[in-house]
């Protein structure tokens, strides 16, 4: 186990220093859509060497190119697998950017991070989603805010709905889930509480086979509504998808 474990660490320490000068070396020169290309083959690869394997679905053909993206939200995993089938530019916790290598290359990617609490930080980066929205990008936030474990579903903020109203632009739930061979939800997936990215990484290259399930559900239109009404629309598609009662 543990050579198994030296080896895809090893693996994924490589990937990561060929993400980053890739993105040093190639990025200043791309345009979005080239830098879709390459972050969704990135982060392909980098599920497969976490053993992760994607399985996207849907009623609709995929994402908009021009949405705001909500997805429930359980692990670091979930950017990169959005990212493997549908590249977007995240709004995430400010944590993550002190991560090691990653929180770089997710800054470099594009992420934009918003510390808890701070109205200024709110303020400026809403502002920011509203241009790259009508800029015609792909926006992804999570609106619970916080990962929940496998089986819940924590209520959506509305704050950064407004930014999909103010643009013009639909909003694009998806709802993402891990199980194992058998389709039971994977025991090595959440990370919550007061697990370090580094414990998530090594439970998960320890363990079993991953199966990711991203769903991508109807598009909502955002003329005329509010955004308390498109949070609790959204929570609705997603809690239906996921199989999760709400309140």
């Amino acid at each position: 186990m543990k050579l198994l474990l030296t080896w895809r660490l090893a693996r994924v320490a490589l990937h990561l220093a060929i993400g980053m000068t890739k993105s040093l070396v190639l990025f200043p020169w791309l345009d979005v859509a080239g830098r879709n290309r390459r972050i969704r083959a990135w982060s392909r690869q980098l599920l497969a060497i976490c053993n992760v394997t994607v399985q996207a679905s849907g009623s609709h053909a995929g994402a908009l190119d021009h949405c705001l993206v909500v997805a429930n939200h359980v692990s670091w995993l979930d950017i990169f697998v959005i990212d493997a089938v549908h590249p977007c530019r995240f709004v995430a916790k400010a944590e993550i950017r002190s991560w090691p290598i990653l929180g770089w290359l997710a800054a470099r990617a594009g992420t934009i991070f918003i510390s808890r609490g701070s109205k200024r930080d709110l303020r400026k980066i809403f502002q920011g989603l509203v241009d790259k929205l009508k800029d015609g990008e792909r926006v992804g936030v999570f609106p619970e805010g916080t990962t929940a474990a496998q089986g819940q579903l924590l209520p959506f903020h509305a704050n950064l709905f407004e930014a999909a109203i103010d643009a013009g632009a639909p909003v694009q739930p998806f709802a993402v889930s891990y199980v194992d061979a058998q389709g039971r939800p994977h025991d090595s997936i959440d990370f919550i509480g007061e697990m370090t990215f580094a414990q998530s990484m090594v439970r998960i290259l320890c363990g079993r086979p991953v199966i990711a399930r991203l769903e991508c559900l109807a598009p909502i239109d955002t003329v005329g509504t509010h955004r308390r009404e498109l949070a609790l629309a959204a929570h609705a598609a997603v809690a239906n998808s996921l199989g999760v009662a709400t309140a």
